[in-house]
């Protein structure tokens, strides 16, 4: 064999390592990333510390056996099954307004599912980071069905309990401003004076966030007798809220987030998850962790998205869950549906 021949060879040979290594090392399952300070430190606690501020009915409730239920209490369930695969691994904080930013700082806490309203102020200023909106709120008002109205634009001559704070005064204010309606005022220092008013018929109609509204609403007698007026006259944006500084923990939180809402957007469902693992769908498949290496690139398990929608459901079955028609006063999900049917929420595709 002369000397060209055996270079011939060789050079066959390194063009073929060259073209299949790279589709090799594509095949090779991804190295999950290192965990972060918050991550380790949950990891070697063995369970997520995950609080609320402002418990409300539907939000975070607790049961009679102490349990406690609801839209935010899920999302924590949620995020303890992204990091252990087990929604029991979690211990769940009801805080006052006034101590929820010194407890993040201090790690006493890992995660609020729902603060104050997002503003510059809370996000900027005390070492905390909101991380995505979860839920769509404002300041509404309630009526009595018997008032025979279904718009806040219908509304005149009626007296209005409200808490007697800047804020939502002059949303009020400004509003009927806007409507040229007449109304009165029925201030109170308190806005659990506003259920006790309104019930006892003090006012004929109510103003505080549709939130707070919807709480009012389940502990009236009847709740069906009540209705929430569609309009909103301010503007409010909750969701979680973590310490600042933990890229790792904010892409943990966030993406876990983005998984409900892109779950429920491509139909998968804690009770059709278990049959889409023949799916072809990529979006589907992503979802599934069959495809790509998304839970390894945040320090979590490949199937961690699954895993989540097979314990909790989608963004859809929790809404559902905590605010639907079982729970005796429904509530339209209006700004919190999906984008696709009109609604605010929405989510960046898992690609």
């Amino acid at each position: 064999m002369t000397v060209q021949a055996v270079w011939r060879g060789l050079v066959r040979v390194i063009l073929a390592i060259a073209i299949l290594t790279p589709s090799w090392a594509s095949a090779q399952p991804a190295a999950p990333a290192m965990a972060g300070p918050t991550l380790q430190a949950i990891r070697d606690r063995g369970h997520l510390i995950c609080a609320t501020a402002d418990p409300l009915p539907g939000f975070a409730q607790p049961g009679a056996d102490g349990r406690w239920t609801g839209f935010d209490v899920d999302f924590c369930r949620a995020i303890a099954v992204a990091v252990f695969n087990d929604a029991s691994k979690m211990e769940f904080v009801p805080l006052s307004g006034d101590s929820r930013f010194a407890q993040l700082q201090t790690g006493s806490i890992d995660l609020i599912a729902r603060n104050a309203p997002w503003t510059m102020r809370r996000d900027t200023g005390y070492g905390a980071s909101y991380v995505a909106t979860s839920f769509y709120d404002g300041q509404a008002i309630m009526v009595p069905q018997s008032l025979g109205v279904v718009s806040a634009y219908e509304l005149d001559d009626v007296r209005v309990c409200i808490v007697d704070a800047p804020e939502g005064l002059a949303n009020l204010r400004e509003f009927f401003f806007g409507t040229q309606a007449t109304y009165t005022e029925v201030l109170y220092e308190d806005r659990e004076d506003l259920t006790v008013a309104y019930r006892e018929g003090r006012c004929n109609a109510v103003s505080a966030s549709a939130s707070f509204l919807n709480a009012m609403r389940r502990s009236l007698p009847e709740p069906a007798t009540h209705r929430i007026l569609p309009e909103r006259i301010s503007k409010d944006a909750f969701g979680p809220v973590i310490r600042s500084g933990d890229d790792q923990w904010f892409d943990i939180v966030e993406w876990t987030l983005f998984a409900l809402i892109d779950a429920e957007e491509a139909g998968v469902t804690s009770l059709n998850i278990g049959s889409l693992a023949a799916a072809k769908t990529h979006r589907i498949r992503r979802l599934l962790g069959l495809e790509g290496t998304f839970g390894p690139s945040i320090g979590l398990d490949s199937m961690f998205i699954a895993n989540v929608i097979k314990a909790v459901g989608n963004y859809g079955e929790i809404f559902e869950r905590n605010f639907g028609p079982a729970t005796g006063a429904a509530v339209v999900r209006g700004q919190n549906a999906l984008w696709i049917n009109g609604g605010l929420i929405w989510a960046p595709p898992i690609e």
